[in-house]
């Protein structure tokens, strides 16, 4: 006779798509891997690890292929098969490829680093940290509850917190991890207030059922509703650094080791920004007429604050390459908000959600390259300022060349068709949507960014003072040059290539 627990047991049990969960599990194995490797490997050969790293994260890269076939979903309510907490759709698979191919660059970069760190970090614990926060970015944007959603956000972060204080004895380091640590934990909690919020109205963290239930809740609990959907935005503004929740930027990016930054400025972004498109555009429609104006106002904000906070920076300041790059990422959060404010009052979600896609994609190409660059120099110019940037052509004209180019692409320049491109597919978005008023304040930003990108781009090519100092190119980071170089070449040459990632497979 089989006891009543049976057929709850059976009930529970759910049969795993391994394939769909292929990318972001591969990550966290050889995180896993690494970790208990580094206690039997040799001193002199601790470089396998970061190799390792390196292969893993090109794997987990090449398994997304099998995936494009179509929708793939795991799970799933045993009553409900449409109700999933993972789904591996169009909008996921790009996602994730932008998470792992910007981790993978990371990693070659890294390798350099930690080499030329002299034992100052520890590496081991650098690679697997590097892989849980991969890990967890790729599983966020195939998250379709509010659970999953908020715990891969948890995982994508807390490693990174670590990562920026890694560097043994360094007070900037441990200053920058402090200030990264303690906004990012109190955006979590006001976040996970809203969430509970949202699940006290609804009675269910499934984004889909959100969206069903979230527009039928009591008069009495609307205005409850309606801040829970606000709260729960505050975290993942936090993590696009939108203003004002970009106070952390700068310094961050300053004391961390510079691929982590280069990683945080590209990934930790993806991680926000698909995070704020499935809270808002699937699991809140319905309130639209809050987040919309929300967005749209943080949107004009951050790329005004941080084109000025660029606008500002001394060429002659330490660090101040790596802070103009800072700024800079600020700026462009702004133009990425922007299609996601406009999917508020759009007739066409879907293409306002494919706008900051492509834009993201071309964001982080260039970006990665521009710190594969900044971190060639940091090689021989510790203090890392603009000026050191001087005549980087007669000594390296590879760099200068690529260097220039990454940097007219996010000014949306010639030869950078793809950054012109994207800016394009940005402003139609907002005129599609009836945000002339968003689309001024970007014009006038876009003006503001030139000035900053066309004068470190002049500054390449003037003659340096004294002799030339040569840039011996190491082969990882060479490799990471070459593959965001190649990137956007080809995306200027074809910049049609984005449109395909434009229909995002959502709804």
């Amino acid at each position: 006779m089989s006891s009543p627990a049976q057929p709850l047991a059976a009930s529970l049990v759910q049969s795993v798509d391994w394939l769909a969960i292929a990318p972001p599990t591969i990550v966290a194995v050889v995180g896993l891997v690494v970790l208990v490797a580094d206690l039997f490997v040799a001193e002199h050969r601790k470089a396998l690890l970061g190799w390792t790293s390196v292969a893993g994260l090109a794997v987990a890269t090449v398994m997304l292929l099998p995936l494009l076939d179509g929708d793939r979903s795991t799970f799933c309510l045993t009553g409900d098969a449409a109700v999933c907490s993972y789904t591996a759709d169009r909008f996921t698979l790009v996602i994730q490829f932008l998470v792992l191919g910007g981790a993978l660059l990371a990693a070659l970069l890294s390798v350099t680093a930690l080499k030329d760190a002299r034992k100052e970090l520890p590496e081991g614990e650098y690679w697997f940290l590097l892989l849980s926060s991969a890990a967890g970015a790729a599983l966020l944007p195939a998250s379709r509850d509010l659970a999953t959603l908020i715990v891969a956000l948890e995982v994508a972060s807390l490693p990174a917190f670590a990562l920026v204080g890694l560097k043994y004895g360094d007070r900037k380091s441990s200053e920058a991890a402090l200030k990264f640590f303690l906004s990012s934990v109190t955006a979590t909690a006001v976040s996970l207030m809203g969430i509970s919020f949202v699940y006290a109205t609804t009675g269910t963290l499934y984004l889909t059922r959100v969206a069903d239930r979230i527009q039928n809740v009591d008069g009495q609990f609307h205005t409850l509703a309606q801040t829970g959907v606000v709260l729960t935005l505050v975290g993942f503004a936090f993590k696009t650094a939108a203003v004002p929740f970009h106070f952390w930027v700068p310094d961050t990016y300053v004391g961390a080791p510079l691929p982590i930054a280069a990683y945080l400025s590209v990934i930790g972004k993806a991680v926000g920004f698909s995070g704020l498109i499935l809270v808002t555009v699937v699991a809140l429609p319905s309130y639209a007429d809050v987040w919309g104006p929300a967005l749209a106002a943080l949107a004009a904000l951050t790329m005004t604050v941080g084109n000025a906070g660029a606008l500002r920076q001394q060429a002659t300041r330490a660090y101040s390459a790596v802070r103009l790059l800072a700024w800079s990422s600020v700026g462009q959060a702004g133009y990425l908000l922007v299609p996601i404010a406009a999917a508020a009052y759009s007739g066409d979600a879907e293409k306002s959600i494919g706008s900051t896609v492509a834009y993201a994609l071309m964001y982080g190409a260039v970006n990665l390259g521009a710190f594969a660059v900044a971190a060639l120099v940091g090689r021989t110019k510790v203090l890392n300022r603009v000026s050191d940037y001087r005549g980087l052509y007669a000594s390296s004209p590879l760099s200068a060349l690529l260097l220039a180019f990454f940097l007219l692409c996010l000014a949306g320049l010639p030869p950078g068709i793809i950054g012109l491109f994207a800016k394009v597919t940005v402003f139609s978005a907002a005129v599609d949507a009836g945000l002339g008023w968003l689309t001024v304040v970007m014009a006038v930003n876009v003006v503001i960014a030139l000035f900053y990108y066309l004068q470190w781009t002049a500054l390449l090519f003037r003659a340096p003072e004294g002799e030339p100092e040569k840039h011996r190119i190491p082969g990882p980071v060479t490799a990471a040059l070459v593959l965001t170089g190649v990137l956007g070449i080809a995306l200027s040459g074809a910049p049609q290539l984005v449109l395909r990632f434009t229909d995002t497979g959502l709804f």
